[in-house]
């Protein structure tokens, strides 16, 4: 069996670390049977997906293991043959993938199909499948602030994860307005969105400025604020007020310049991290059929920033 002890465990002086910022783990013992999951990116070596799911695993007592792979948007295909040829027992799929997915799996949830993205491979009576726990992460994300009462939301950036937070913030009634530098990206998501009351528009100082005024829940799905590039801000400090919520959905660095600015101006801030987890947690679940304990996927994420 692989046991694998880290930092929600107990590791121990011969620790490694498994694809770049994870969690130290110690491989104790790795078998034939061993069953394997991964991450594909590119990037994928700021990922904390590794460090989360070997401490759930390490928890648990599984026998499985959780590796990073960085897959380039053109080797996808290939990557996803691998998946077959393989037998990956699950895998989760991060910028810039999860759009290309769709296209090549046996079966789509009705979310990915929905929101046209993919984050979760995962096997079913034989058939490779693609879901999307994204959406649903996100507004676990929310409980128990204000962000679950909002009425209306900014939404930076119109990938894969924008889509995800965008149809769940408008099936749950809350108008959305999508900024990206594309408009016309931000135009077509808006259109897909349930209800009629979505727009798309440019990512420009104006327009940002009248569209954060109007809304009370701001959520940036962009990469702008990312490590290294944590000096970057998507949004001008003008357009912060007091009463907003802002979430961003990166988590490295904990605090992005989005987030010191909303902190600094009395506005209540979300990092990324609760959404990682969350969705996490639910890829976990649709793998394995079991719940994985979030605090210690929380806590591994945590100690690894």
């Amino acid at each position: 069996m692989a046991r694998l002890r880290g930092a929600a465990g107990r590791a121990g002086s011969g620790t490694k670390k498994m694809g770049g910022p994870s969690l130290p783990i110690e491989m104790v013992e790795l078998t034939g049977k061993t069953r394997v999951y991964a991450v594909f990116g590119c990037p994928v070596e700021h990922s904390l997906s590794p460090a989360m799911h070997n401490a759930a695993i390490a928890a648990l007592g599984l026998d499985c293991v959780y590796v990073p792979l960085r897959v380039e948007p053109a080797d996808l295909p290939a990557a996803i043959g691998g998946v077959r040829a393989m037998g990956l027992a699950g895998v989760n799929l991060t910028i810039p993938l999860k759009e290309a997915a769709v296209a090549l799996v046996d079966e789509l949830s009705d979310e990915a199909r929905e929101i046209g993205a993919v984050n979760t491979l995962f096997w079913k009576d034989g058939a490779l499948c693609g879901h999307s726990t994204d959406g649903e992460g996100f507004w676990m994300s929310l409980e128990g602030t204000p962000g679950q009462s909002a009425k209306r939301a900014l939404v930076l950036g119109a990938g894969g994860a924008s889509r995800a937070v965008c149809f769940a913030l408008a099936r749950r009634g809350i108008e959305v307005t999508i900024a990206n530098r594309t408009p016309e990206r931000a135009r077509e998501l808006a259109a897909a969105l349930p209800g009629s009351h979505a727009n798309g528009m440019p990512a420009e100082p104006e327009d940002l400025a009248r569209a954060a005024a109007a809304a009370d829940l701001i959520v940036n799905c962009t990469s702008v604020g990312m490590s290294p590039n944590d000096s970057e801000s998507p949004l001008a400090e003008n357009c912060i007020e007091r009463g907003h919520i802002v979430c961003d959905l990166i988590y490295n660095p904990r605090e992005t310049l989005l987030l010191r600015t909303a902190r600094e101006k009395g506005a209540l801030g979300l990092n990324g991290v609760d959404m990682l987890v969350n969705q996490g947690a639910l890829s976990f679940q649709l793998w394995t059929g079991i719940m994985p304990p979030v605090q210690v996927m929380k806590a591994a994420v945590t100690g690894a920033l």
